[in-house]
């Protein structure tokens, strides 16, 4: 089992910048993807970057290209989400999982471990 603790959320205004990030520890050689999901009251988990530990390729939704940034720090074991001009509708509880799959998938259920998740709260 990986165990995933997530840091960094809080509450910023509109067009701020926040960096959130995610240590992974325990049994860390299973996994293969890291990615970063958001969720707000009512809905499901929404999928937004992935990155690999072995090549650090990335991918991400359409809705955050160009304004959110995935990186991977291989011997910090941490993962981060760099989020830029940030708007109202990013406030969410944001949560890194990973997975030992060998491609990047946008599905939560292709995550076998997940962290506690943190608030980002974007103000008007």
């Amino acid at each position: 089992q990986v165990q995933l603790v997530e840091s960094g959320g809080g509450l910023v205004q509109t067009g701020d910048s926040l960096r959130l990030s995610c240590v992974a520890s325990g049994r860390t050689f299973r996994s293969y993807v890291m990615a970063w999901f958001r969720q707000t009251p009512g809905k499901e988990r929404a999928f937004l970057a992935a990155g690999t530990w072995s090549d650090s390729n990335t991918y991400y939704t359409d809705s955050v290209k160009g304004r959110f940034s995935i990186s991977v720090d291989n011997a910090k074991n941490t993962v981060y989400l760099q989020m830029n001009s940030l708007k109202p509708e990013d406030t969410a509880v944001y949560y890194c999982a990973t997975s030992s799959q060998r491609s990047i998938y946008t599905t939560p259920n292709a995550y076998d471990s997940w962290g506690q998740g943190t608030q980002v709260t974007v103000s008007s």
